[in-house]
């Protein structure tokens, strides 16, 4: 199993308020930290980022970058032209969560080395729903999804291939009929999506 990684940091940080992929996290760039979760079980990194920035982006050694596109499957679509011909697999994962540990990505690979074409880490739900509606929801159904998610690169570029866009890599692989496989997530995985999310991975950082 040859696995490569591809990390999605082409987004403009609407929400956030500006590139949250670079910001300093403990020391280090938010970015720096999720390319730092894959390297020790992949062969090879891509980065996707924003194109204005990639001409004077400094990366880790050995690390790829490309251009992103206008949408987040946009930009794992260049990610999978950027893999190299004896990647079998791949790890998808956001640049916006950085505390991604080394247990998850581990089972993550160890659900493709046994042999799902698709494995993505959940976690329970422990906030109460509701519809915009104003209708409750059972929670008990319900997972959070995270990334790493892990796939076989054919499957991905598969479900890549109908131009479709979505959240996340396995909603594209669910509409293939194919069988996306669970496996533990981590509470602390958490994704920045504002400011204050900043400090409070620097406070789990620091724990961990």
């Amino acid at each position: 199993m040859d696995v490569w990684g591809v990390v999605v940091a082409g987004g403009g940080g609407s929400r956030y308020g500006g590139l949250k992929q670079f910001e300093l996290l403990a020391g280090r760039r938010v970015l720096d930290w999720s390319i730092a979760a894959l390297t020790p079980v992949c062969g090879g990194v891509v980065v996707v980022v924003p194109a204005p920035v990639l001409a004077g982006l400094h990366l880790p050694p050995g690390v790829i970058a490309v251009a992103g596109g206008h949408t987040r499957s946009d930009s794992v679509r260049a990610g999978l032209g950027a893999l190299p011909a004896e990647a079998s697999h791949v790890l998808v994962h956001d640049a916006a969560r950085p505390l991604a540990t080394v247990e998850v990505v581990a089972r993550v690979c160890d659900a493709l080395a046994a042999g799902a074409v698709a494995a993505v880490p959940v976690v329970p739900v422990t906030d109460s729903l509701r519809t915009v509606e104003g209708r409750p929801v059972d929670r008990g159904g319900l997972v959070a999804v995270q990334t790493p998610q892990g796939f076989r690169v054919d499957v991905l570029r598969t479900a890549h291939g109908s131009g479709d866009t979505a959240t996340d890599d396995a909603t594209l692989v669910d509409r293939l009929g194919l069988t996306v496989v669970h496996v533990e997530g981590d509470p602390a995985n958490m994704k920045i999506t504002a400011p204050h999310d900043l400090r409070i991975a620097e406070v789990l950082l620091h724990d961990r």
